[in-house]
């Protein structure tokens, strides 16, 4: 028996009073009254008045024990309950006699749920962490190329007409990688918080695909990389922000041709209709990526150890744009990839 119920409690307590009575009475009977003990009267009143004893005794005990628990742990329940509910409204008191229950079913589930919070709030330290490492890494290139390029400049190399322009339009180039970082970034702000509004127009898709992949044309060749596209043969319209669409398009291509296979390698874009919407695949058969960084391809300044060891270039932002250009249309983004086989980047895109 678990005493800490008060039902139990109450049983336990009546039970001592019950047999506490009974022992009184025995003793009280034999000293008052001769051969008492042989009258069933005597045992018909010990049983009536024991029993009575029992039920007022349990009763009283259970009522009191309630009411006490009740009154010392109501405000602890209604605090878990207010940070459950939250602006959601108001709850409906909870009767007496069910209090622990309930109490304990809530803190349990309150348990749970700061539990997850807790993993949440970790995995975005990890995350914040990881950002501003990225960040670090990113800027720090560039950074470090000016700061070298100027220097030398500032030693001796402005008088010097060999190395002054060379240096100047390198240093040019670091400024511009910095910019577009921070344009990049400020784009995907925008993004996030809806700053930014799309221009809906309707556009045939498989145009703006050929477009793109006319001017990654020679990118395309210097990898020995294969771009296909797999033409249904009719125009696909759909509607859209086309700028913004043929941004998804080149990130997502020019993802595909930079970690391409080297030898017969082949980045192929197909449209699937689906009903309300055009689903646009870009499929290659280079690297892939491991399951375990499937999850943050997307996230800002993420490139994973086999991405870095492919390319020295590209700043981990593409597909953190591509996702949130995706979103802001009210549509959806994944990807799917095998190691040493392939990778595909799936998009949809509303029908027109």
């Amino acid at each position: 028996m678990k005493f800490h119920e008060p039902k139990n409690l109450a049983l336990l307590n009546a039970g001592i009073i019950a047999g506490a009575f009974i022992i009184l009475f025995f003793i009280s009977v034999g000293i008052i009254f001769d051969n008492a003990y042989t009258h069933f009267y005597t045992f018909l009143a010990l049983i009536v008045s024991s029993a009575l004893i029992f039920i007022t005794a349990y009763s009283i005990f259970l009522l009191t024990l309630e009411k006490f628990i009740y009154s010392k742990i109501r405000l602890i329940y209604k605090s878990i309950h207010r940070v459950k509910v939250g602006k959601k409204g108001q709850l409906n008191q909870q009767p007496a006699n069910n209090i622990i229950a309930h109490v304990q079913e809530e803190v349990e589930i309150w348990k749970s749920e700061k539990q997850r919070e807790l993993e949440q709030l970790r995995q975005l330290e990890q995350y914040r962490r990881d950002f501003i490492g990225n960040v670090s890494h990113e800027l720090k290139t560039p950074l470090f190329n000016i700061q070298g390029y100027v220097s030398t400049l500032l030693d001796g190399g402005l008088e010097d007409p060999a190395i002054n322009r060379e240096y100047l339009k390198r240093t040019e180039k670091s400024i511009e990688r910095l910019v577009k970082i921070l344009e990049d970034l400020d784009e995907i702000s925008q993004l996030e918080s809806g700053q930014m509004k799309l221009k809906i127009t309707r556009f045939d898709l498989v145009s703006l695909a050929r477009e793109v992949t006319e001017l990654l044309e020679m990118k395309a060749h210097k990898r020995e990389i294969q771009v296909v596209l797999n033409d249904p043969g009719k125009p696909v319209m759909v509607e859209g922000d086309k700028d913004k669409t043929r941004q998804v398009l080149t990130n997502i291509i020019d993802n595909s041709i930079r970690y391409g296979s080297g030898e017969n390698g082949k980045t192929k874009i197909t449209f699937f209709d689906m009903d309300e919407n055009i689903l646009t695949e870009i499929t290659d058969n280079g690297i892939g990526i491991d399951p375990a960084d499937l999850a943050r391809v997307f996230e800002r300044f993420y490139r994973t150890d086999r991405g870095r060891a492919a390319t020295k270039k590209g700043k981990g932002l593409g597909l953190a744009i591509v996702k949130h250009i995706v979103e802001a249309h009210q549509q959806t983004i994944n990807v799917r990839s095998t190691i040493g086989v392939g990778t595909t980047f799936g998009f949809t895109i509303k029908k027109a």
